[in-house]
Order: C-alpha cells, then sequence, then structure tokens
C-alpha cells in the first residue's frame, strides 16, 4: 500500500461510511470494494441478516463474499430471538467502536431505514407507558373532542403540537403522557438524544435507479433465490419456533403458503416479487426523505465510477 494512500486512509478515521437504499441494488458488492480499498470492515444494517440460517432469504454475503471483507452483525443470532432497533444500536455501536480502535474505518451497509437513522440520530428514551393516562386522556378527547388535547399540548410542547395533526389522537395522548410521566416534553426528550453524528464524522451515501431497473433487478433476484433452494431454506425454517421478528423476513410467508398447499410454486414466486417491490418502493421513500444522503445512479455509472465519486466525498 502506497504512502499516499496510508494518509488518505489515516485522514479518515473517525468517520463512519453508510452505504443504503433499496434492496438487490447492489450495496454488497460496492461496501466489499470500499472496505478493501479504504481499509474498513462492513457492519449490516438489514433487519434480517442478523439471523442464522436464512441466508437465502436474507440475502446475506455468500462465504466468498464474507471472505473479502470482514463483516459484523451477519448470521449470528437463533432465529427463535426476537431483535430489535434498541439492540441493533447497542451492536452496531459496540462494533463501531472496536473497528475505529483497531485503526479501521466502519462501513455500514443496508436497507433497513430504521435502523440506520436509530444508529445516526439516536432512540430518543421512550417512557414507559401509563394505560392509566392513555384511557384517562381518550375518555376526555370522546367526550370533548381531540383537538381539546391537541390545545393543552401546544401549551406544553408547541414544537410538537405544530408537528401533530389535531385529530392524530394518537400522537397526541403520546405527547402529553412524555409530559407527565417525566416532567420533560417530547421536544426536550428527542433533543437530548445522542446518535453516532454527535460522535463522529458520517457520510451517507445511497444507491439507486429508475424504477423498472430496480424492480427487474428484483425479479431477477427472486429467480435466483428459488434455484439457490429457497423452498429448502423455508422447509427447515418450517420445523423451528420462529421469533416474530424472524418470522417477518420477505420470503417466509410467501413459500410457506406454497408449502401449506394454498397455491402453486409460480404463484409463491410472483408474490415474493411483487412483496419485494413493494418493500423496495417504501425504502425509496424513507431514504428519500433523509437530504443528507448523496445518491448514485447504478444505471448511469459503473461500480468504479462510483467507488471514485464515494471517495471524493469522502475527502470533501
Amino acid at each position: 500500500m502506497g504512502t499516499k494512500r496510508i494518509s488518505a486512509i489515516k485522514a479518515l478515521c473517525g468517520r463512519i461510511v453508510f452505504i443504503v437504499g433499496p434492496t438487490a441494488i447492489g450495496k454488497t458488492t460496492l461496501a466489499i470494494r470500499l472496505a478493501r480499498g479504504l481499509k474498513g470492515e462492513i457492519i449490516s444494517a438489514d433487519s434480517m441478516q442478523i439471523y442464522k440460517g436464512m441466508r437465502i432469504l436474507n440475502q446475506a454475503p455468500t462465504g466468498a463474499e464474507a471472505k473479502r471483507a470482514r463483516h459484523h452483525l451477519i448470521a449470528s443470532l437463533d432465529p427463535a430471538k426476537e431483535y430489535s432497533l434498541a439492540q441493533f444500536i447497542k451492536d452496531a455501536s459496540s462494533a463501531i467502536d472496536s473497528i475505529i480502535k483497531r485503526g479501521r474505518i466502519p462501513i455500514i451497509a443496508g436497507g433497513s431505514g430504521l435502523y440506520v437513522k436509530g444508529l445516526i440520530d439516536g432512540l430518543f428514551p421512550s417512557p414507559k407507558a401509563d394505560l392509566k393516562f392513555r384511557r384517562e386522556q381518550a375518555k376526555f378527547a370522546a367526550k370533548y373532542g381531540s383537538r381539546k388535547l391537541h390545545t393543552r399540548l401546544a401549551r406544553i410542547d408547541p414544537a410538537s403540537a405544530e408537528k401533530i395533526h389535531p385529530n392524530d389522537l394518537r400522537r397526541i395522548i403520546r405527547s402529553l403522557e412524555a409530559y407527565y410521566s417525566t416532567g420533560k416534553t417530547m421536544t426536550e426528550l428527542k433533543g437530548s438524544t445522542r446518535g453516532l453524528k454527535d460522535r463522529y464524522g458520517i457520510n451517507i451515501f445511497g444507491l439507486t435507479a429508475p424504477r423498472e431497473e430496480i424492480y427487474s433487478r428484483i425479479n431477477n433476484r427472486v429467480d435466483r433465490m428459488f434455484l439457490s433452494g429457497a423452498v429448502g431454506e423455508v422447509k427447515k425454517l418450517k420445523r423451528r419456533r420462529l421469533s416474530k421478528t424472524a418470522g417477518m423476513v420477505l420470503g417466509f410467508g410467501e413459500i410457506s403458503g406454497y408449502l401449506d398447499g394454498k397455491y402453486g410454486l409460480d404463484e409463491a414466486s410472483e408474490k415474493l416479487k411483487m412483496n419485494t417491490r413493494r418493500f423496495a418502493k417504501r425504502q425509496l421513500t424513507w431514504f428519500g426523505a433523509d437530504k443528507r444522503i448523496r445518491w448514485f445512479d447504478v444505471s448511469r455509472m459503473s461500480e468504479g465510477e462510483i467507488v471514485r465519486g464515494i471517495n471524493r466525498g469522502l475527502k470533501a
């Protein structure tokens, strides 16, 4: 490794790279190439890749891919166990600190928008639910209307009230509950939240393409999944007790319907394609709202061009 390249990598220490985007867009391949070039290690920000025994369904890195770069939070949890945003933040933060201490660069790659946002911006300490308070406020709203509660919230926490519609009773009550439980407004609680952005330099890069190309990539991926043994993988998973979160992996429900005799294999494939396309649409909407992301169109740029663009962005 040349002296100039070593100096450039050292300059990035304390910086964290995020690679986000819809499913099947090529995040894993790009992250591996970046990791090899930047002396980095990859942390999965995919809510399903943490689970063992579903490599085909969750599209975790293959054995060959895992050898090309060190990965974290991949195939390390029994599918009988639940996994949450809070646990992910704890696990990912620990991995990040370890990677940085070793002089390497964390590269977080994945399409779970809530996981990415929670890790970057933090998870504010939500107070324990006060069911009695909620029932009392719901009764008040039933008698006097939700706007009365909204007016009360506006006096206590005008910033939150401005963001909540007067008819959104659930959020109004939740904001009031936070104040009466903690003595702090929801705005104050969120303002005191700390995430990675408060400790490290954050660079977020997104991969995208025209909707038709994304859908075509998804359809091709699903076809490969079935050829690679997705049905057999689901058979094995069905013999086990899956946690609620693990059971939500795309493909399990669709293929289970086929195995249970509800429809044919072709219909199972089409259902999985349709549901994965819908998932990608939600991902695009979620990430599209984050103005911190610098986007690269994979239909117009080669992987090498994208890598060079990311490297320029990291030096800026």
